[in-house]
């Protein structure tokens, strides 16, 4: 191999090593300036548009070990790496694309499972990894609610009955 393709290879697997996820773009109808304003949507959640050659796409990837990428090969491509959480670049990718109709998604791999164009979209459906955690929360808590109140019935019963007596004996 060329020493300039090795050092594409190598800068291109240290792209794919950023995060768990990557997303593959077709780019061909995006101008310069929406490329600029789609890396400042993406730097936003700490994410990276790189283009890059199919060959050594394919190539850095399986130096990386991970999952066959051919059939996203047709066409120019770019990648979508870095970032904490795959789900907000996902709907910062599907919000550029709704807004500009040009940038298409084909699909990706996250945490070495390869995802479909549907997937991605989905994933860009997810709320944010704030409100699962606080539906999670809420939905262990729901058990321990249910029983305290229960517990609380039975005395509070109780105590409608007895008020209901003491009422009826005000009355007589």
């Amino acid at each position: 191999m060329r020493p300039e393709k090795k050092y594409l290879v190598e800068e291109v697997a240290s792209h794919l090593g950023k995060s768990d996820y990557v997303f593959i773009a077709d780019y061909t109808r995006i101008t310069v300036a929406e490329t600029a304003e789609l890396r400042k949507a993406l730097a936003e959640h700490d994410a990276e548009f790189h283009v890059v050659k199919n060959s050594v796409l394919q190539l850095a990837a399986k130096e990386k070990g991970l999952p066959s990428l051919d059939s996203w090969m047709e066409g120019p491509n770019a990648i979508i790496v870095g970032g904490r959480e795959a789900a907000p670049v996902a709907k910062a990718l599907e919000k550029f694309f709704k807004s500009k109709q040009k940038i298409e998604v084909k699909g990706g791999l996250l945490e070495e499972r390869t995802l479909s164009a549907d997937d991605v979209k989905a994933l860009a459906q997810l709320p944010p990894a704030e409100v699962l955690k606080a539906q999670l929360l809420a939905l262990f808590n729901t058990p321990a609610t249910q029983m305290a109140r229960i517990i609380q019935a039975v005395p509070q019963g109780l105590l409608n009955v007895l008020q209901a007596k003491a009422d009826q004996g005000d009355e007589a």
